[in-house]
């Protein structure tokens, strides 16, 4: 039976159209535009340089400690940054932290530097206060022109126990956000508390004492549910659409200049934030090397990495000076790395958790030393993992009781809720 013209012109523009459309989301899949995945491209209704609010352009905006920060942070702002054009963060001051959770970690400083290094952010609003009260709603509305305030489906009560958004609620200018599962601050600082309950916090002082209290809390009881104040291992499961999600999406041009550095980066902080900052002003692409936890414990001792590798990986490709992660980067940079990657340049920060690589027999930046591609950078910032750890254990009491305060609703929202992938 024959195919009438009439079928075959029908047949053939079907086959056009679909060549068409392919096209289109393969280019803009390949060009990092697409909405699902929302790189931080500046909107074309948008000016991060103009303060004044452009016609069709929406503001957005979203507040929090951001106390230990990690990668269910930036994942909520990547989230948040998606549902506008631009993205404005109130950093929470320390004395409102204190009064409505606990004393923080990580001075306001610090958190700035942590949330202004997030590529998913255009703004940041220091000293935020910790609900949205009237005054300050009013302000966002008038001064930053925000459309939205925007918070996670996890509850934010106040000490009184009422609702931190209410009034944003009332307004009818709230969204909300999926809560990335499987990782909190409170979870981080427990994961570091839970040996430093079954030894004499005394012995913290001493470095050695100090590096053998902390683990990954592979701790029966506490695995098995029992007691404690909800400290979990970590049961994060990385997948690839959330690595696509949190990557440029781009490599480096032909003519790059490309810098390396490699590290832990474990509970990325400040003072990683500050050193990146510096490499990528060395050249016009940051290629960041992160091992895998074998190697960070061989080097730094059982009890680390806090964080895992996939972990580690999301925090670091969440920050805008980077361009591209080595999920699993070889203790060694060897020739052959050098020529596959195109590195230029292979730079150490002077503060580090070990220096020890340069009295080593076996150095391993042997190779780009060998080829003058080698430069130490003075670190802007004198903090490291092991600061962080530290902070802990001298007030691990008032941390304690932070964490407790927190375990019941934290235990029962992971008890009530199926992981979902917070998109």
């Amino acid at each position: 039976m024959g195919v009438s013209d009439e079928e075959k012109i029908r047949s053939t523009a079907r086959f056009l159209a679909t060549i068409l459309i392919g096209g289109v989301v393969v280019g803009v899949s390949l060009l990092g535009l697409s909405s699902k995945l929302h790189f931080p491209f500046p909107s074309i209704r948008c000016s991060s340089n103009d303060k004044k609010k452009k016609k069709g352009c929406v503001r957005v905006y979203m507040d929090g400690c951001f106390d230990m920060m990690h990668y269910g942070h930036c994942n909520a702002l990547r989230q948040a940054r998606a549902l506008g054009d631009q993205l404005v963060v109130g950093v929470v001051s320390d004395p409102e932290i204190i009064a409505n959770k606990g004393p923080p970690v990580t001075p306001l400083n610090e958190r700035m530097i942590m949330v202004n290094g997030v590529k998913w952010v255009d703004e940041v609003i220091p000293d935020a206060p910790y609900a949205i009260t009237e005054d300050f709603m009013k302000k966002l509305f008038d001064e930053y022109n925000i459309d939205f305030i925007i918070h996670g489906d996890d509850p934010c009560v106040l000490p009184d126990g009422t609702d931190a958004y209410a009034l944003a609620k009332k307004a009818g200018r709230y969204k909300q956000i999926k809560r990335t599962e499987g990782v909190s601050s409170t979870d981080i600082v427990g994961r570091m508390l839970l040996c430093v309950r079954e030894r004499p916090i005394s012995d913290s002082n001493n470095h050695s004492s100090l590096q053998r209290q902390f683990s990954h809390g592979h701790s029966q009881k506490f695995e098995d549910g029992g007691s404690g104040s909800g400290t979990r291992v970590s049961h994060f499961l990385p997948t690839s659409r959330r690595i696509v999600q949190f990557s440029n999406g781009k490599g480096p041009r032909p003519d790059a200049r490309i810098i390396y550095i490699d590290g832990a980066f474990d509970l990325f902080h400040a003072g990683h934030v500050e050193i990146l900052r510096v490499a990528r002003e060395l050249g016009d692409f940051l290629l960041v090397g992160i091992h895998n936890d074998q190697t960070v414990s061989a080097t730094r001792g059982a009890h680390r990495p806090i964080m895992n590798l996939h972990e580690r990986s999301l925090s670091v490709l969440a920050c805008r000076y980077v361009d591209e992660v080595i999920i699993g980067a070889p203790w060694e940079v060897s020739k052959d790395m050098i020529i596959t990657f195109n590195i230029s340049l292979v730079v150490h920060g002077t503060v580090a958790e070990n220096h020890d690589f340069q009295k080593e027999t076996s150095n391993p930046y042997d190779v780009p030393i060998s080829m003058g591609i080698f430069k130490i950078l003075e670190s802007p910032l004198d903090v490291t993992t092991t600061t962080i750890i530290r902070r802990i254990v001298s007030n691990h009491e008032a941390y304690q009781k932070r964490n407790e305060k927190k375990a019941a609703s934290e235990k029962r929202y992971y008890e009530d809720k199926t992981y979902v992938s917070g998109d």
